[in-house]
């Protein structure tokens, strides 16, 4: 196969940059040693910068940012603009999958099932308790458990982001006691899913980071026919979407009612050594810098 001129996009401005920054040097590293001639550059809001940063303009964008302006549709639409092929999903994949309102309203229209949920603003959340305890707190288009609060009593009020201004919205869902389960695809294949149990607490930020703060099980313990549905659900969500190369669907199983939940979808997983979905190809046989290669080659413009 033919060697690829890559520009790696990573870093950006979103409380993800740290991450997004660790999955660009690993990705950089794999397609180095699979003979392609990689720059990585980091992404700011200085689109002039990035734009001088591109030329001469690459064959193809690795795009390894996460979060806000990186896997929300903006850079992506940057990118379609200048007719460079990049991977994962296009502009519309990527900013409906970023914003769980949305996509939870496409997901429950087929018949997939989500916590039940509203949505209000900062100011309403300091006035009382949205919703009967447990519940969950989420900002509606962030990632990497960044902001969650799960709130189990009515002492007080609620917690918030001291960042978030009173306009902001957020999600409020129903806390599902169950398992957390994690399903990658790639192209049209569910290739697994996964289980992920925290030392302590839930699947915050820092156990998604940190070695030994969560125990991944690799397959997912479950029966053989709630294996099954789990992968189901991961590509039905895919494909709704209209994703392309990869994405990772976090789902929660409640055993009690034989009953998935679907979260979200990540339309552009990490990349990182803890991260799940290359755990998840390795258990297919993919390794990963066959999996960088295989997003490279699947590379395209969408408009």
């Amino acid at each position: 196969m033919s060697k690829k001129n890559v520009a790696v996009l990573m870093g950006g401005w979103s409380n993800e940059r740290e991450v997004s920054l660790m999955s660009g040097v690993d990705v950089a590293q794999a397609l180095r040693t699979n003979g392609h001639t990689v720059r990585e550059i980091d992404v700011t809001r200085d689109i002039t910068k990035l734009a001088n940063d591109l030329l001469p303009l690459p064959d193809v964008a690795f795009v390894a940012l996460h979060g806000t302006g990186g896997e929300d549709g903006v850079i992506q639409g940057i990118l379609e603009t200048m007719a460079i092929p990049y991977t994962h999903s296009g502009v519309t994949a990527s900013a409906v999958g970023m914003d769980k309102v949305l996509s939870r309203k496409l997901f429950q229209h087929i018949g997939l099932q989500t916590p039940p949920s509203k949505v209000v603003t900062v100011a309403s959340l300091k006035q009382g308790h949205p919703m009967a305890v447990p519940y969950v707190i989420k900002p509606i288009a962030e990632g990497s458990s960044r902001g969650v609060y799960i709130v189990r009593d009515l002492s007080g009020t609620p917690p918030v982001d001291p960042n978030w201004p009173d306009s902001k919205k957020v999600l409020i869902e129903e806390f599902i006691d169950g398992r957390e389960i994690q399903v990658g695809v790639m192209g049209d294949r569910a290739l697994g899913a996964i289980e992920i149990c925290p030392i302590a607490g839930f699947y915050d930020y820092e156990a998604k980071y940190t070695d030994g703060k969560a125990v991944h099980k690799m397959p997912a313990p479950i029966s053989e026919s709630a294996y099954q549905r789990a992968l189901d659900i991961g590509l039905q969500a895919h494909q709704l979407l209209d994703c392309t190369g990869v994405s990772r669907s976090d789902l929660m199983y409640d055993e009690t009612k034989d009953c998935f939940y679907l979260l979200e979808i990540n339309t552009h997983p990490g990349m990182t050594p803890l991260s799940l979905l290359p755990e998840i190809a390795a258990h297919a046989g993919i390794s990963y810098n066959d999996l960088v290669e295989w997003m490279l080659r699947n590379a395209q413009c969408h408009q």
